[in-house]
């Protein structure tokens, strides 16, 4: 048996034993030095394993998933869904548009799409059950236009992409994913009034408007968050690792003096819990490198990458078959994991047809967002069926409902590059082919 094949079932037995994937990942690649190199070189696991974490970039990560933790416990989604009510007004659909305005506005501050999901169904969910919203469909909705997080900056997704191809601008891929993203989010909200009017939910006669005025002003800090982040990294006030510092600093602030929802002790506790998440990411990211530096050097990438050439040599067809699985890995694995697995895969082939990085990098993004929703795995879904209190399975239909929407606005971004691009040629960011 081939050092390649051999690694690639090793990785796979051990996830469908249910391993975690971080320790398959690093199974995998042992399998494959051992079989393909030397056991003597199993001594560079180590480092292989420290200079896969040690990376100025990949600090933001930790410090974004506390800037998620921060305005989710801080009171900024009550604020923002108030704001988006006032704007919108009792209609049908209203609590709908309000649901994918507020996962727009969140995904700007923290990059999680779960950290997303359970801050605005923790607001959400009693009101669109009240206004007789069903709850399935609620919980789906929610989880779908949050998974818009990781395509809006600052997002999680594309910091660890621009840490696995080599050559991009972290800066160009945050200015790339939001106009996608706000495409992502617009796709959800026609089905949206369509399904509420046709079904009578939320009687806009019944409804109340809060002050818009009074409702501006609560949300202004909230609102400013976005506008700082992406302001500092245009105007080269700081880089995309400082803006995150910049972002748990601004939480903090907003959170402790200004909403006074977050005492000492509640900061002490999200401490914690971010240190908690990140250190599974963290394991996940230094195991990968033992799987990452075996399939180089042991060439298994290139010879994926052959083989799926072998297929076809058309870009087009080659696109289209790379979304499909992409999308099939986003239904059971995370998006940190597939990023890991599969772009080194992609990069051969990114190369082959001098397909634009960030263009790419967005296409995965987008693609991997639908996977949170989509079932069996659909992150996103849990965290919002737990909330509503309803199981997993009532809720799928409603998922691949939206699923499909949101597959619209993938296909318009592939067709058009510019959709995505504009932006950051615009603001003079680097955004080149190979």
């Amino acid at each position: 048996m081939s050092p390649d094949l051999l690694m690639l079932l090793v990785f796979g037995a051990a996830m469908l034993l249910g391993v975690p994937v971080a320790f398959a990942l690093g199974l995998g690649g042992a399998a494959g030095i051992v079989a393909g190199l030397s056991p003597e070189m199993l001594a560079t696991l180590g480092t292989n394993t420290y200079n896969s974490i040690a990376k100025y970039p990949l600090i933001a990560i930790p410090l974004f998933i506390l800037t998620g933790l921060i305005f989710e416990r801080a009171g900024v989604a009550a604020s923002l869904v108030r704001f988006a009510q006032a704007l919108i007004g009792p209609r049908h659909g209203g609590l709908g548009l309000v649901v994918v305005l507020v996962c727009l506005i969140m995904g700007g501050m923290s990059g999680s799409g779960p950290a997303d999901a359970a801050a605005v169904a923790m607001v959400m969910l009693p009101s669109m059950t009240r206004a007789g919203y069903p709850k399935p469909f609620s919980a789906a909705l929610i989880a779908s236009a949050s998974s818009t997080a990781i395509l809006i900056p600052p997002s999680i997704a594309l910091i660890l992409y621009s840490i696995v191809v080599p050559g991009v601008d972290l800066r160009a891929l945050f200015a790339a994913g939001l106009f996608p993203g706000i495409l992502a989010g617009l796709s959800l909200l026609l089905p949206v009034w369509w399904l509420a009017r046709r079904n009578g939910w939320e009687d806009p006669k019944q409804g109340e408007r809060p002050p818009l005025k009074e409702s501006f002003i609560r949300a202004l800090p909230a609102l400013f968050a976005p506008v700082l982040i992406l302001g500092g990294l245009r105007s080269g006030l700081f880089t995309p690792t400082e803006a995150a510092v910049v972002a748990v600093t601004y939480g903090l602030v907003v959170g402790i003096f200004v909403y006074r929802q977050l005492s000492l002790k509640a900061v002490w506790r999200l401490l914690g819990e971010a240190g908690m998440v990140s250190g599974v990411v963290m394991i996940i990211i230094s195991l990968a490198g033992i799987f990452a530096w075996a399939g180089t050097t042991l060439g298994t990438f290139n010879h994926l990458a052959q083989a799926m050439l072998s297929l076809s040599d058309n870009g087009w067809v080659l696109l289209m078959l790379i979304m499909v699985l992409v999308l099939l890995a986003g239904m059971l694995l995370d998006a940190i994991s597939i990023y890991l697995i599969i772009t080194p895969i992609l990069i051969p082939l990114m190369q082959h047809f001098g397909w634009n990085l960030v263009w790419f990098g967005i296409l995965l993004a987008m693609n991997i967002a639908i996977g949170q929703f989509t079932p069996p795995v659909a992150i996103n879904l849990m965290v919002t069926t737990q909330i509503a209190g309803i199981r997993l399975e009532k809720t799928f239909g409603w998922a691949l409902f939206f699923m499909l929407t949101m597959l619209s606005a993938l296909v318009l971004v592939m067709l058009f590059p510019g959709i995505a691009l504009w932006l950051p040629e615009r603001l003079g960011f680097v955004v080149g082919a190979w």
